[in-house]
Protein backbone atom coordinates (compact mmCIF):
# COMPACT_ATOMS: atom_id res chain seq x y z
CA UNK A 1 0.00 0.00 0.00
CA UNK A 2 1.31 3.28 -0.88
CA UNK A 3 2.59 5.56 2.17
CA UNK A 4 1.23 9.16 2.71
CA UNK A 5 3.22 12.11 2.74
CA UNK A 6 2.24 13.79 5.90
CA UNK A 7 3.16 17.77 5.32
CA UNK A 8 2.34 20.20 7.93
CA UNK A 9 0.71 22.96 5.59
CA UNK A 10 -2.52 23.95 4.47
CA UNK A 11 -3.74 21.68 1.43
CA UNK A 12 -4.73 25.29 -0.09
CA UNK A 13 -1.38 26.50 0.39
CA UNK A 14 0.69 23.45 -0.57
CA UNK A 15 -1.42 23.13 -3.93
CA UNK A 16 -0.31 27.04 -4.62
CA UNK A 17 3.51 26.29 -3.69
CA UNK A 18 3.94 23.44 -6.25
CA UNK A 19 2.60 24.65 -9.18
CA UNK A 20 4.97 28.00 -8.59
CA UNK A 21 8.81 29.05 -9.20
CA UNK A 22 10.91 31.06 -7.36
CA UNK A 23 12.78 34.33 -8.34
CA UNK A 24 15.04 34.45 -10.89
CA UNK A 25 17.36 36.57 -8.63
CA UNK A 26 21.01 35.73 -7.02
CA UNK A 27 20.26 31.94 -7.20
CA UNK A 28 19.50 29.45 -10.28
CA UNK A 29 17.08 26.82 -8.44
CA UNK A 30 18.04 26.93 -4.92
CA UNK A 31 19.48 30.65 -5.51
CA UNK A 32 15.64 31.67 -5.44
CA UNK A 33 15.74 30.62 -1.52
CA UNK A 34 13.75 33.11 0.24
CA UNK A 35 15.15 31.70 3.13
CA UNK A 36 18.11 32.32 3.14
CA UNK A 37 20.10 30.46 3.63
CA UNK A 38 23.21 33.12 3.21
CA UNK A 39 25.62 31.99 1.06
CA UNK A 40 28.48 32.71 -1.31
CA UNK A 41 27.57 35.44 -3.92
CA UNK A 42 29.16 33.59 -6.42
CA UNK A 43 27.27 30.34 -5.43
CA UNK A 44 23.75 32.04 -4.65
CA UNK A 45 23.57 34.10 -8.42
CA UNK A 46 23.95 30.91 -10.44
CA UNK A 47 22.03 32.35 -13.84
CA UNK A 48 24.84 30.72 -15.72
CA UNK A 49 25.66 28.02 -13.57
CA UNK A 50 24.32 25.80 -16.79
CA UNK A 51 27.67 26.58 -18.55
CA UNK A 52 29.47 23.18 -19.39
CA UNK A 53 33.11 22.81 -18.59
CA UNK A 54 33.98 23.02 -22.18
CA UNK A 55 32.34 26.14 -23.05
CA UNK A 56 34.73 27.74 -20.13
CA UNK A 57 37.31 26.02 -20.89
CA UNK A 58 37.16 27.41 -25.00
CA UNK A 59 36.11 31.01 -23.26
CA UNK A 60 39.18 31.16 -21.32
CA UNK A 61 41.81 29.56 -23.77
CA UNK A 62 40.53 32.20 -26.08
CA UNK A 63 41.33 35.01 -23.61
CA UNK A 64 44.94 33.38 -22.79
CA UNK A 65 45.17 33.62 -26.37
CA UNK A 66 44.17 37.60 -26.89
CA UNK A 67 46.55 38.35 -23.89
CA UNK A 68 49.50 37.08 -25.54
CA UNK A 69 49.87 34.13 -23.59
CA UNK A 70 51.77 34.99 -20.96
CA UNK A 71 52.49 32.23 -18.74
CA UNK A 72 50.95 33.90 -15.29
CA UNK A 73 47.74 34.49 -17.04
CA UNK A 74 47.42 31.30 -18.38
CA UNK A 75 47.61 29.17 -15.08
CA UNK A 76 45.23 31.70 -13.77
CA UNK A 77 42.76 30.92 -16.71
CA UNK A 78 43.56 27.60 -16.17
CA UNK A 79 42.14 27.44 -13.11
CA UNK A 80 39.55 29.80 -13.19
CA UNK A 81 38.56 26.75 -16.21
CA UNK A 82 38.86 24.38 -13.13
CA UNK A 83 36.47 26.95 -10.90
CA UNK A 84 33.52 26.79 -13.66
CA UNK A 85 33.81 23.30 -14.13
CA UNK A 86 32.37 22.56 -10.79
CA UNK A 87 29.92 26.33 -10.40
CA UNK A 88 27.31 24.11 -11.68
CA UNK A 89 23.80 22.89 -9.94
CA UNK A 90 23.80 18.84 -11.26
CA UNK A 91 26.43 16.38 -9.36
CA UNK A 92 27.90 14.05 -11.52
CA UNK A 93 30.27 11.11 -11.62
CA UNK A 94 33.29 13.03 -12.69
CA UNK A 95 32.34 16.03 -9.58
CA UNK A 96 34.22 14.04 -6.91
CA UNK A 97 37.64 14.38 -9.29
CA UNK A 98 36.89 17.78 -10.53
CA UNK A 99 36.76 19.41 -6.79
CA UNK A 100 39.80 17.37 -6.52
CA UNK A 101 41.83 18.64 -9.27
CA UNK A 102 40.61 22.55 -8.90
CA UNK A 103 42.16 22.66 -5.61
CA UNK A 104 45.13 21.24 -6.68
CA UNK A 105 46.07 23.22 -9.34
CA UNK A 106 44.95 26.53 -7.75
CA UNK A 107 47.35 25.32 -4.39
CA UNK A 108 50.24 25.36 -7.47
CA UNK A 109 49.56 28.53 -8.29
CA UNK A 110 51.95 31.68 -6.91
CA UNK A 111 50.58 34.69 -4.89
CA UNK A 112 50.15 36.44 -8.27
CA UNK A 113 48.96 33.77 -10.54
CA UNK A 114 46.18 33.75 -7.91
CA UNK A 115 46.01 37.22 -7.98
CA UNK A 116 45.05 36.92 -11.98
CA UNK A 117 41.82 34.03 -11.36
CA UNK A 118 38.96 35.11 -13.05
CA UNK A 119 36.55 33.46 -14.89
CA UNK A 120 32.77 33.31 -15.42
CA UNK A 121 32.09 32.44 -11.80
CA UNK A 122 35.63 32.30 -10.71
CA UNK A 123 37.39 35.23 -8.61
CA UNK A 124 40.84 34.74 -6.11
CA UNK A 125 38.02 34.13 -2.94
CA UNK A 126 36.92 30.95 -4.17
CA UNK A 127 39.60 28.86 -2.56
CA UNK A 128 41.36 32.20 -0.71
CA UNK A 129 38.90 34.40 0.85
CA UNK A 130 39.04 32.78 4.69
CA UNK A 131 35.91 32.24 6.05
CA UNK A 132 36.58 30.53 9.12
CA UNK A 133 37.27 27.00 10.54
CA UNK A 134 35.62 24.31 8.13
CA UNK A 135 36.76 21.65 10.82
CA UNK A 136 34.24 22.70 13.46
CA UNK A 137 31.26 21.95 11.48
CA UNK A 138 29.76 18.26 11.42
CA UNK A 139 28.81 17.28 8.21
CA UNK A 140 26.43 15.07 9.42
CA UNK A 141 26.39 12.14 6.72
CA UNK A 142 27.41 9.49 8.96
CA UNK A 143 25.37 6.02 8.40
CA UNK A 144 24.37 3.49 11.15
CA UNK A 145 20.58 5.91 11.11
CA UNK A 146 18.59 3.59 12.85
CA UNK A 147 15.06 3.65 11.50
CA UNK A 148 13.72 7.09 12.84
CA UNK A 149 15.28 10.10 11.23
CA UNK A 150 15.42 13.77 11.01
CA UNK A 151 16.90 15.38 7.77
CA UNK A 152 17.81 19.17 8.08
CA UNK A 153 17.58 20.72 4.73
CA UNK A 154 19.57 23.74 3.53
CA UNK A 155 20.02 26.07 1.20
CA UNK A 156 23.69 26.17 2.70
CA UNK A 157 26.40 28.45 2.53
CA UNK A 158 30.39 28.31 1.71
CA UNK A 159 31.10 30.73 4.90
CA UNK A 160 32.35 28.43 7.14
CA UNK A 161 31.58 30.37 10.20
CA UNK A 162 27.96 31.22 9.10
CA UNK A 163 27.70 27.19 7.91
CA UNK A 164 29.02 26.37 11.87
CA UNK A 165 27.19 28.90 13.80
CA UNK A 166 23.92 29.10 11.92
CA UNK A 167 22.86 25.95 10.28
CA UNK A 168 25.08 23.43 12.71
CA UNK A 169 24.00 25.51 15.09
CA UNK A 170 19.84 24.86 14.67
CA UNK A 171 20.84 20.72 13.56
CA UNK A 172 22.50 20.61 17.43
CA UNK A 173 18.98 21.90 18.81
CA UNK A 174 17.15 19.67 16.71
CA UNK A 175 19.32 16.99 17.97
CA UNK A 176 19.55 17.44 21.79
CA UNK A 177 15.52 18.06 21.65
CA UNK A 178 15.38 14.21 20.13
CA UNK A 179 18.22 12.12 21.66
CA UNK A 180 16.23 9.22 19.84
CA UNK A 181 16.26 10.27 16.41
CA UNK A 182 19.53 10.60 14.35
CA UNK A 183 19.39 13.91 12.91
CA UNK A 184 21.28 14.31 9.47
CA UNK A 185 22.42 16.77 6.71
CA UNK A 186 21.86 17.99 3.54
CA UNK A 187 22.06 20.85 1.27
CA UNK A 188 19.47 21.97 -1.82
CA UNK A 189 22.26 24.19 -4.02
CA UNK A 190 24.90 21.97 -5.63
CA UNK A 191 27.24 24.88 -5.94
CA UNK A 192 28.06 25.38 -2.53
CA UNK A 193 28.51 21.61 -1.94
CA UNK A 194 31.14 21.52 -4.80
CA UNK A 195 32.87 25.05 -3.30
CA UNK A 196 32.48 23.69 0.03
CA UNK A 197 34.64 20.21 -1.27
CA UNK A 198 37.22 21.39 -3.02
CA UNK A 199 38.42 23.98 -0.81
CA UNK A 200 37.90 22.80 2.69
CA UNK A 201 37.32 18.74 1.58
CA UNK A 202 34.04 18.81 3.64
CA UNK A 203 31.51 16.44 1.75
CA UNK A 204 27.92 17.17 2.24
CA UNK A 205 25.11 15.48 0.73
CA UNK A 206 22.73 16.64 -1.71
CA UNK A 207 18.86 16.43 -1.14
CA UNK A 208 19.42 13.14 -3.56
CA UNK A 209 22.14 11.46 -1.72
CA UNK A 210 20.63 12.22 2.09
CA UNK A 211 17.54 10.38 0.85
CA UNK A 212 19.28 7.38 -0.57
CA UNK A 213 21.55 7.54 2.57
CA UNK A 214 18.41 7.31 4.67
CA UNK A 215 16.69 4.39 2.69
CA UNK A 216 20.04 2.19 2.25
CA UNK A 217 20.49 2.71 6.35
CA UNK A 218 17.00 0.96 6.69
CA UNK A 219 14.82 4.50 7.52
CA UNK A 220 11.38 4.08 8.82
CA UNK A 221 10.24 7.11 9.90
CA UNK A 222 11.76 9.99 8.37
CA UNK A 223 11.05 13.89 9.18
CA UNK A 224 12.17 16.86 6.79
CA UNK A 225 12.78 20.06 8.73
CA UNK A 226 13.46 22.89 6.42
CA UNK A 227 15.36 25.42 8.02
CA UNK A 228 14.44 27.55 4.84
CA UNK A 229 12.44 31.19 5.78
CA UNK A 230 9.14 30.42 3.89
CA UNK A 231 7.33 28.40 1.88
CA UNK A 232 9.01 29.82 -0.98
CA UNK A 233 10.56 28.47 -4.40
CA UNK A 234 13.62 26.20 -2.04
CA UNK A 235 10.34 24.41 -0.44
CA UNK A 236 8.90 23.93 -3.44
CA UNK A 237 12.10 21.80 -4.87
CA UNK A 238 12.44 20.19 -1.31
CA UNK A 239 8.77 18.76 -1.59
CA UNK A 240 9.21 17.41 -5.59
CA UNK A 241 12.01 15.71 -4.15
CA UNK A 242 10.82 14.11 -1.08
CA UNK A 243 7.65 12.92 -2.85
CA UNK A 244 9.95 10.68 -5.38
CA UNK A 245 10.79 9.07 -2.24
CA UNK A 246 7.71 8.92 -0.18
CA UNK A 247 7.32 5.47 -1.10
CA UNK A 248 10.80 4.12 0.27
CA UNK A 249 9.72 4.69 3.79
CA UNK A 250 6.96 3.63 6.32
CA UNK A 251 6.32 7.33 7.52
CA UNK A 252 7.66 10.54 5.79
CA UNK A 253 6.02 14.13 7.91
CA UNK A 254 7.53 17.69 6.83
CA UNK A 255 7.97 20.06 8.93
CA UNK A 256 7.26 23.72 8.62
CA UNK A 257 9.46 26.66 7.90
CA UNK A 258 10.80 29.19 10.36
CA UNK A 259 7.81 31.88 9.52
CA UNK A 260 5.11 28.97 9.39
CA UNK A 261 2.27 29.19 6.88
CA UNK A 262 2.37 31.77 4.36
CA UNK A 263 -1.28 33.44 4.75
CA UNK A 264 -3.20 35.43 2.01
CA UNK A 265 -1.78 39.00 2.10
CA UNK A 266 0.16 41.42 4.28
CA UNK A 267 -1.94 42.08 7.44
CA UNK A 268 -2.25 38.18 8.24
CA UNK A 269 0.49 37.08 11.02
CA UNK A 270 0.51 34.14 13.28
CA UNK A 271 2.72 33.34 16.29
CA UNK A 272 5.74 32.21 14.64
CA UNK A 273 6.04 35.33 12.70
CA UNK A 274 5.68 37.22 16.52
CA UNK A 275 8.45 34.63 17.89
CA UNK A 276 10.97 35.24 15.10
CA UNK A 277 10.42 39.25 15.17
CA UNK A 278 10.63 39.06 19.12
CA UNK A 279 14.17 36.88 19.19
CA UNK A 280 15.41 38.54 16.04
CA UNK A 281 14.51 42.09 17.32
CA UNK A 282 15.61 41.14 21.52
CA UNK A 283 18.83 39.76 19.42
CA UNK A 284 19.78 43.19 17.86
CA UNK A 285 19.33 45.29 20.14
CA UNK A 286 21.46 43.31 22.75
CA UNK A 287 24.08 43.38 20.10
CA UNK A 288 23.83 46.98 19.44
CA UNK A 289 24.44 47.85 23.44
CA UNK A 290 20.74 48.81 24.26
CA UNK A 291 18.62 47.70 27.16
CA UNK A 292 15.52 47.94 25.23
CA UNK A 293 14.16 49.08 21.86
CA UNK A 294 12.50 51.64 23.49
CA UNK A 295 16.12 53.16 24.77
CA UNK A 296 17.41 52.99 20.87
CA UNK A 297 14.59 54.85 19.44
CA UNK A 298 14.59 57.31 21.96
CA UNK A 299 18.04 57.57 20.41
CA UNK A 300 16.81 57.95 17.40
CA UNK A 301 17.95 54.45 16.38
CA UNK A 302 16.34 52.60 13.74
CA UNK A 303 17.23 48.66 12.93
CA UNK A 304 16.76 47.27 9.20
CA UNK A 305 16.33 43.63 8.74
CA UNK A 306 17.58 42.97 5.35
CA UNK A 307 15.65 39.03 3.90
CA UNK A 308 16.57 37.95 0.41
CA UNK A 309 13.45 38.68 -1.27
CA UNK A 310 11.54 36.56 -4.08
CA UNK A 311 8.85 36.54 -6.98
CA UNK A 312 7.40 33.67 -5.21
CA UNK A 313 4.08 34.67 -4.05
CA UNK A 314 5.23 33.64 -0.56
CA UNK A 315 7.33 37.38 -0.75
CA UNK A 316 4.46 38.81 0.78
CA UNK A 317 6.12 36.89 4.32
CA UNK A 318 8.30 39.83 4.42
CA UNK A 319 5.32 42.63 4.27
CA UNK A 320 3.74 40.44 6.96
CA UNK A 321 7.34 40.45 8.96
CA UNK A 322 6.44 44.34 8.82
CA UNK A 323 3.14 43.88 10.09
CA UNK A 324 4.17 42.10 13.22
CA UNK A 325 7.00 44.55 13.83
CA UNK A 326 3.90 46.80 14.00
CA UNK A 327 1.86 44.64 15.42
CA UNK A 328 4.27 44.31 18.49
CA UNK A 329 4.74 48.13 18.65
CA UNK A 330 8.54 48.05 17.31
CA UNK A 331 8.15 51.31 14.90
CA UNK A 332 11.65 51.49 14.34
CA UNK A 333 12.28 47.95 13.25
CA UNK A 334 11.99 48.17 9.64
CA UNK A 335 12.02 45.30 7.02
CA UNK A 336 14.30 45.02 3.69
CA UNK A 337 15.20 42.87 1.01
CA UNK A 338 18.02 41.88 -1.61
CA UNK A 339 15.83 41.63 -4.14
CA UNK A 340 13.56 44.64 -3.46
CA UNK A 341 10.58 42.06 -4.07
CA UNK A 342 8.00 43.36 -2.75
CA UNK A 343 8.87 46.92 -3.77
CA UNK A 344 8.31 48.73 -0.36
CA UNK A 345 11.38 46.66 0.92
CA UNK A 346 13.33 47.88 -1.84
CA UNK A 347 16.71 49.36 -0.38
CA UNK A 348 15.75 53.32 -1.86
CA UNK A 349 12.27 52.34 -0.37
CA UNK A 350 13.83 51.41 3.10
CA UNK A 351 16.03 54.26 3.28
CA UNK A 352 13.05 56.69 2.38
CA UNK A 353 10.79 55.56 5.12
CA UNK A 354 13.70 55.26 7.93
CA UNK A 355 14.26 58.76 6.57
CA UNK A 356 10.58 60.19 6.54
CA UNK A 357 10.42 58.34 10.23
CA UNK A 358 13.00 60.98 11.89
CA UNK A 359 16.00 58.79 12.57
CA UNK A 360 19.33 59.76 12.92
CA UNK A 361 21.20 56.31 13.34
CA UNK A 362 20.70 52.89 11.47
CA UNK A 363 21.62 49.29 12.41
CA UNK A 364 21.83 46.99 9.51
CA UNK A 365 21.16 43.08 10.60
CA UNK A 366 20.30 40.26 8.22
CA UNK A 367 16.78 38.58 8.16
CA UNK A 368 18.55 35.60 7.23
CA UNK A 369 19.13 32.27 9.05
CA UNK A 370 22.86 32.12 7.38
CA UNK A 371 25.25 35.06 7.52
CA UNK A 372 26.66 34.80 3.91
CA UNK A 373 27.41 36.59 0.79
CA UNK A 374 24.21 38.46 1.15
CA UNK A 375 24.99 39.83 4.81
CA UNK A 376 28.69 40.04 4.12
CA UNK A 377 28.35 41.71 0.84
CA UNK A 378 25.20 42.97 -0.17
CA UNK A 379 24.24 44.16 3.00
CA UNK A 380 27.79 45.31 4.69
CA UNK A 381 30.11 45.31 1.86
CA UNK A 382 32.58 48.26 0.78
CA UNK A 383 31.13 48.58 -2.87
CA UNK A 384 29.11 51.27 -3.73
CA UNK A 385 25.61 49.05 -4.31
CA UNK A 386 25.67 47.53 -0.88
CA UNK A 387 22.95 48.69 1.49
CA UNK A 388 25.61 49.68 3.95
CA UNK A 389 27.01 52.04 1.22
CA UNK A 390 23.51 53.28 -0.30
CA UNK A 391 22.38 54.17 3.38
CA UNK A 392 25.49 56.31 3.85
CA UNK A 393 25.28 57.67 0.73
CA UNK A 394 21.92 59.10 0.97
CA UNK A 395 23.25 61.58 3.59
CA UNK A 396 20.68 60.85 5.58
CA UNK A 397 22.23 59.69 8.50
CA UNK A 398 24.53 60.77 10.91
CA UNK A 399 25.54 57.22 11.39
CA UNK A 400 25.37 53.37 9.59
CA UNK A 401 26.32 50.58 11.56
CA UNK A 402 26.01 46.47 10.97
CA UNK A 403 25.47 43.46 12.44
CA UNK A 404 26.84 40.66 10.24
CA UNK A 405 25.06 37.18 11.82
CA UNK A 406 22.60 34.52 10.87
CA UNK A 407 19.39 33.96 12.70
CA UNK A 408 20.29 30.32 13.46
CA UNK A 409 22.80 31.44 15.84
CA UNK A 410 20.42 32.63 17.79
CA UNK A 411 18.84 30.23 20.77
CA UNK A 412 15.14 31.32 20.33
CA UNK A 413 15.32 30.81 16.12
CA UNK A 414 16.89 27.02 16.86
CA UNK A 415 14.00 26.32 19.67
CA UNK A 416 11.59 27.58 16.60
CA UNK A 417 12.66 24.94 14.27
CA UNK A 418 13.03 22.33 17.39
CA UNK A 419 9.55 23.10 18.37
CA UNK A 420 8.57 22.86 14.42
CA UNK A 421 9.89 19.10 14.45
CA UNK A 422 8.47 17.97 17.79
CA UNK A 423 4.88 19.35 16.27
CA UNK A 424 5.59 15.97 13.33
CA UNK A 425 6.72 13.94 15.37
CA UNK A 426 3.80 14.36 17.73
CA UNK A 427 1.51 13.79 14.91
Amino acid sequence: MKKKLVVTLLAGVMACSLTLTGCSGADTKPAANTAQTEENKTEETAADSAKSAGETEVQTETASAESGADPDQKAADEVAAMIDAIYVQQRNDDTDAQCAAAKAAWDALTDAQKELVAGENADPDYFGRDTGDASRDNPRNQDEIGENEILVVSFGTSFNGSRVDDIKGIEDAIQAANPDWSVRRAFTAQIIINHVQARDGELIDNMEQALERAVANGVKNLVVQPTHLMHGAEYDELMEAVEAYQDQFESVKVAEPLLGEVGADAAVINADKEAVAEALTEEAVKSAGYDSLETAKEGGVAFVFMGHGTSHTAKVSYSQMQSQMAELGYDNVFIGTVEGEPEETSCEAVIKAVSEAGYQKVILRPLMVVAGDHANNDMAGEDEDSWLSMFKASGSFDSVDTQVTGMGSIEAIQKIYAAHTADVIEQ
